[in-house]
């Protein structure tokens, strides 16, 4: 379980406080809108309703004590975003996520205390480019820059072979993390594992080598 602080209970905000506490983790949300914090008593036990860019509040809430300080807010100016998380980091925060909209700012973010920059539309259309503009792909997970997580089908010449035939690491370059059939999902497999048509496969490799493997 972990102490986490939300700045921001807007829909971004609220989502992220509500998956946390069903995860078991220790949230606290906080707002300057007295209207998003009575909305969120509904999912969230510890709420706070204070202007996160006074330095007398934040320091009242002792985020030093929280492993994740998360900056939420989404209609403000990114004043204010940048305000709040330079106020977190002087106080001692020992992890910031914060949010950004242009790359300007998530560079400017990242100078100033934010240790996570999320750009959220940025990350949505990059995975949705990947997912509907390749061939053979149902999902797609930026790992890193240069690594991502592929759903993709077994290939035909693969079914009735294991991994060990096919021989997958060293003539495809590429690691199989795992098999998912439905809503099953088999995270370790082993050489002799056999390919069946009626599953696909979880596999991590880079951009240039998932290109040529998907052809």
């Amino acid at each position: 379980m972990k102490s986490i602080l939300i700045i921001g209970l807007g829909r971004f905000g609220a989502i992220m406080a509500k998956k946390l506490e069903e995860e078991g983790n220790n949230v606290l949300g906080v707002d300057i809108q007295e209207k998003r914090a009575d909305d969120a008593v509904d999912f969230l036990t510890n709420i706070q309703i204070g202007d996160a860019t006074d330095d007398r509040f934040i320091e009242s809430l002792g985020v030093s004590n929280f492993d994740l300080c998360v900056v939420a807010v989404g209609g403000e100016s990114f004043q204010t975003v940048l305000e709040i998380t330079v106020l977190l980091k002087d106080n001692g925060a020992k992890f910031i996520m914060t949010r950004a909209n242009r790359d300007v700012h998530e560079k400017l973010l990242l100078r100033n205390g934010a240790d996570y920059v999320v750009c959220a539309d940025r990350e949505a259309a990059e995975r949705l480019a990947v997912r509907f503009g390749k061939n053979n792909v149902f999902d797609y997970i930026e790992l890193t820059d240069e690594y991502g997580l592929y759903e993709v089908p077994v290939p035909d010449a693969w079914v009735g072979k294991t991994i060990s035939q096919v021989n997958v690491r060293s003539k495809y370059n590429v690691n199989i993390i795992g098999t998912k059939a439905g809503s099953n999902i088999r995270p370790t497999i082993t050489p002799d594992y056999v390919f069946t048509p009626n599953e696909n496969l979880m596999v991590m490799g880079t951009e240039t080598v998932m290109r040529k493997f998907l052809k």
